[in-house]
């Protein structure tokens, strides 16, 4: 038979029952393996009960000091009562100095303390009775990751002051810096919102005309780290230059800010779009040569392309790319097979091969091939390369690029490149 006798209104605090005749603390803490909340209890008497009753501080401080042991028993674990109990004479009868002390040598739980209104620098100070004056019966969650941000800035060396703060609040990123930043001027102070709006003018003028590519290495969403690292770099020079007092984590959230919301305007837009977007649609016009193309990977797996298709021959051979680019799959080729001429992409080494035909098969004997290596400058260098061959092929390629025959000058090229960056 289990009884309630006493409870304050949050739920959450732990509730005083008596139990087959004996008083108990009942609180509810972590969870099961089924991710069902748990339930402990332990005994107490009726001193503790009065002092429980009539001061919400002691309250709250033993059930801080109660958490750490309910952790500890984990998802299945019994509570160490005996541990529980001896918590309580120190913490509910004792003095405001020997409840400190006692504080000083055992676990508590800081956050449940702070989220109950608990003045911070007191608690920073070991003074938890003072701290608890102000005390709360009701939760503010948020103070809670305020004070946990603030303190893993302080770690960091990050000391936020208010402009800092009000832009962190303009991107959402005041609490969590891991959340994809966004524009939310109702959270900043209205005095501070025309200057936290002259921050992020300076970074959008700075990237004016920038833009972030798609990569289908990445998936059919994935973006071009490499543009990413560009714009953030460009936004963070000019937020510094322009505005030298903000800390770090301020100057990164705007640059955040940029570098999403132009990954975002890229991901809207169907790749068709993307390509003329970044200047690489060419072809269509009355300079395209190719009709008909053979798009294939390291597996052999393959598309066709005709020119009569709806989409363009490099939207169809990026989305093939996305489709299949895999850490065991990262060659492709496009061949086009009436001209007798192709290129490899070989995404692992940041280079390409291009293939034409020296001499046609006569009486059954094979064609002989032409390969010619280059190095590529990431993802963007190969959009450029891909869109110039459907344009005008193998030739189009020459004004891209040094173009070698040995393929021991391309890997000496490489461990070149490899050094100098």
């Amino acid at each position: 038979m289990r009884d309630i006798v006493f409870t304050r209104r949050s739920g959450w605090i732990p509730q005083v029952i008596r139990e087959d005749g004996e008083l108990k603390l009942m609180l509810g803490a972590g969870a099961d393996a089924n991710h069902e909340p748990r339930t402990f209890t332990f005994p107490i008497g009726e001193a503790h009960l009065a002092v429980i009753r009539e001061d919400l501080a002691r309250h709250l401080l033993l059930w801080s000091a109660v958490l750490p042991l309910c952790d500890a028993a984990g998802t299945r674990g019994r509570l160490d009562e005996n541990a529980a109990v001896a918590l309580l004479d120190p913490i509910l009868l004792s003095t405001p100095a020997d409840v400190d002390a006692a504080f000083g040598r055992i676990q508590w739980d800081r956050g449940r303390l702070i989220a109950h209104g608990a003045d911070i620098d007191l608690l920073e100070r070991g003074q938890v009775c003072a701290a608890m004056r102000a005390a709360t019966e009701a939760s503010d969650g948020k103070r809670v990751q305020e004070h946990r941000a603030n303190r893993r800035r302080a770690e960091r060396g990050q000391v936020l002051g208010p402009l800092d703060t009000a832009i962190l609040k303009y991107t959402g990123q005041y609490l969590h810096g891991a959340t994809i930043p966004r524009r939310t001027p109702d959270a900043v102070d209205p005095a501070l919102l025309p200057e936290v709006m002259r921050v992020i003018a300076t970074a959008e003028l700075a990237c004016a005309g920038m833009r972030i590519g798609r990569d289908p290495r990445r998936g059919k969403h994935g973006t071009d780290k490499r543009d990413w690292e560009r714009m953030a770099a460009t936004a963070e020079a000019a937020v510094r230059r322009a505005h030298p007092g903000l800390v770090d984590d301020a100057v990164g959230t705007v640059s955040f800010l940029m570098c999403s919301e132009a990954v975002d305007r890229t991901r809207s837009m169907p790749m068709e779009d993307d390509e003329e977007a970044a200047g690489d649609r060419g072809e269509s016009g009355g300079s395209a040569r190719k009709t008909s193309l053979s798009f294939t990977d390291d597996k052999d797996a393959e598309k066709k392309w005709l020119r009569s298709h709806p989409r363009t021959a490099t939207a169809e051979f990026w989305e093939f790319v996305g489709d299949r680019y895999a850490g065991n799959n990262e060659v492709f080729t496009i061949e086009d097979e009436a001209m007798g001429e192709g290129i490899q992409l070989h995404f692992y080494a940041d280079s390409m091969a291009r293939i034409t035909t020296a001499r046609e098969g006569e009486g059954g004997a094979d064609p002989e091939y032409r390969v010619e290596y280059s190095l590529v400058d990431g993802i963007r260098g190969y959009r450029k390369l891909v869109s110039a061959f459907v344009r005008g092929g193998c030739a189009a390629l020459d004004e891209h690029g040094s173009w070698m025959s040995d393929a021991a000058d391309l890997e000496r090229a490489r461990r070149r490149r490899d050094s100098a960056g």
